[in-house]
């Protein structure tokens, strides 16, 4: 029940999590796969009753920036498999488990390729009914969510958590709070890629060691937080903030709230009252006009990363996920 890693036999790091595969429970599936030549590593969850003879709809769950597959996107893709869905998780490439050279790279198009080649996957997995295919997203993994499926009409539904438009804030910075050097860190992204052309080393930013009292000064609550669920309650070896400094090259002209109105699916986006992140979500539900069926969930009182991992705030979450895409899936 720990959320502690080293605890669980799947390495899984959420309170609750699966520690062992019985009959007529949720069972969990390590499974490997390749995406334009490199290994995806990614866990799928089936139903207490799955039989593979019948037909299930199945949820692709992307997780967050900085985490892995053992964290909040295997909470909730284990959740929602516990409401009769197949779902899967995967380590984005070039990140946790998942190959991938340079380590660590954090481009746009490599995590919405990788939501694709979860489709691919999952849509192929014996019981699953490729026509009730659902999209789940978590923070960063929300945004990319929300990109994949304004062209990926295999997906049927679209949900996101605490949406976090990651090309936004690293041009801008969190909050908008670093328009004043935008072009500065063009230049330092321009000089990293310029560097590993020439053959040296690889840069990195977001690879921070701050001690509890550098963490408690930080001007924002996701950071403060998020330092806390990553580094200490719900840490994991695969898990990471820093990103390749080249990939801003990447990241700062993307914007995961453009061409909104490509997306014609049911959508679902949900975030907490006291996120400061809350802002995000809005930008990009506004701009959602052709959704046939749009909904903004607040979870009121709920922050950023309380989203993850706090049971009240899991749970209505939780619910409403299983009223949409019952729905939706149906």
């Amino acid at each position: 029940m720990a959320a502690d890693y080293k605890l669980n036999p799947f390495t899984l790091a959420y309170e609750g999590a699966i520690t062992e595969n019985a009959k007529g429970k949720v069972n969990i599936h390590p499974v490997t796969y390749q995406l334009n030549g490199i290994d995806i590593s990614a866990n799928v969850y089936t139903p207490g009753d799955y039989n593979p003879g019948n037909k299930y709809p199945a949820v692709v769950v992307a997780h967050p920036n900085g985490g892995v597959k053992e964290q909040v996107a295997g909470l909730y893709a284990q959740r929602l498999a516990e409401q009769g869905y197949i779902t899967i998780a995967a380590d984005a490439a070039y990140q946790g488990a998942s190959g991938g050279l340079p380590r660590h790279m954090d481009r746009p198009a490599n995590r919405i390729e990788d939501i694709h080649g979860m489709a691919d996957f999952i849509s192929q997995y014996a019981g699953v009914d490729a026509d009730r295919l659902g999209l789940f997203g978590i923070c960063g993994g929300g945004g990319y969510s929300l990109k994949a499926a304004q062209t990926d009409k295999r997906f049927k539904a679209i949900a996101t958590l605490s949406m976090f438009n990651s090309g936004r804030v690293r041009r801008n910075g969190y909050m908008d709070s670093q328009l004043s050097t935008i072009q500065k860190r063009l230049r330092q992204a321009s000089d990293a890629r310029a560097q590993e052309a020439a053959g040296g080393g690889i840069l990195y930013a977001g690879d921070a060691k701050l001690t509890d009292e550098q963490i408690a000064k930080l001007p924002f609550e996701l950071y403060r937080q998020g330092f806390d669920y990553y580094w200490k309650t719900h840490a994991h070896p695969n898990s990471t903030f820093r990103y390749t400094m080249s990939s801003l090259l990447n990241l700062m002209n993307f914007d995961a709230a453009s061409h909104m109105d490509l997306i014609n699916q049911p959508l679902l986006m949900m975030a907490g009252t006291q996120a400061d992140s809350l802002y995000m979500t809005l930008d990009a539900f506004k701009d959602a006009h052709s959704s046939n069926n749009k909904e903004l969930f607040l979870i009121d009182g709920a922050t950023h990363i309380e989203t993850y991992w706090k049971p009240p705030y899991v749970d209505q979450a939780l619910g409403k996920l299983t009223e949409f895409f019952g729905k939706a899936l149906k």
